[in-house]
């Protein structure tokens, strides 16, 4: 061409095609993510189809059947502080000034006090051991618990015709002493300790 439109020098412009480098690198980074999943999926599947196996041979099965057993932490009923629980004391020996010398130290541990005298002609030196612990049937895993962590060798007993919540401690002829103060004080909070109560086991083939 000539005029105003002449071409010159020796360098003409060359037409290439926009390069792709983000394509590319998309590309990339998708196959990656995709090889991922599908390795992790198949770990999975692996750890399903074997997982279950090697839990049956270490417990010993031998009829392909493996055995599940839950437990929960879930704590029984809280047991009563000993300053809702009324003691009535009770002396069955012939050593006098026993109830009362027994429940001034009850009291100084919390608890209630209600009668203190001599025990019935029931229980009136006919109880051998260190004592007795009585109440109606509601306070066996109430109150007389809690009562039982002053004497621990006391026996304990339920008359299903009592009425209210009072609880009898009658001192046999084997009592020396309630237990010692930091003795009791452990056994208290170890029965407010929740215990793991077991549940239904699960069997699957």
């Amino acid at each position: 061409m000539g005029g105003k439109y002449r071409i010159t020098g020796d360098k003409y412009p060359r037409m290439r095609r926009p390069r792709r480098r983000g394509r590319l690198v998309l590309l990339t980074v998708a196959c990656a993510a995709l090889l991922g999943v599908i390795g992790w999926g198949t770990l999975q599947l692996i750890d399903v189809f074997t997982g279950d196996g090697r839990k049956a041979s270490a417990a010993g099965s031998t009829a392909g059947c493996t055995t599940k057993t839950a437990s929960s932490a879930a704590p029984a009923a809280a047991p009563l502080a000993p300053g809702r629980i009324t003691v009535n004391v009770l002396n069955a020996t012939p050593r006098a000034g026993l109830a009362k010398q027994t429940a001034d130290e009850l009291k100084k541990r919390g608890f209630r006090i209600g009668q203190v005298g001599n025990a019935t002609k029931e229980y009136d030196k006919k109880v051998p051991g260190t004592g007795v612990l009585l109440g109606p049937a509601s306070a066996l895993g109430t109150s007389l618990p809690v009562l039982a962590t002053q004497l621990p060798g006391a026996e304990r007993r339920t008359d299903a015709a009592r009425k209210g919540d009072a609880v009898d401690l009658i001192i046999g002829t084997g009592f020396k002493s309630l237990a010692a103060k930091p003795d009791a004080d452990r056994a208290l909070a170890l029965l407010a300790r929740p215990q793991p109560t077991p549940t239904a086991q699960k069997k699957s083939c």
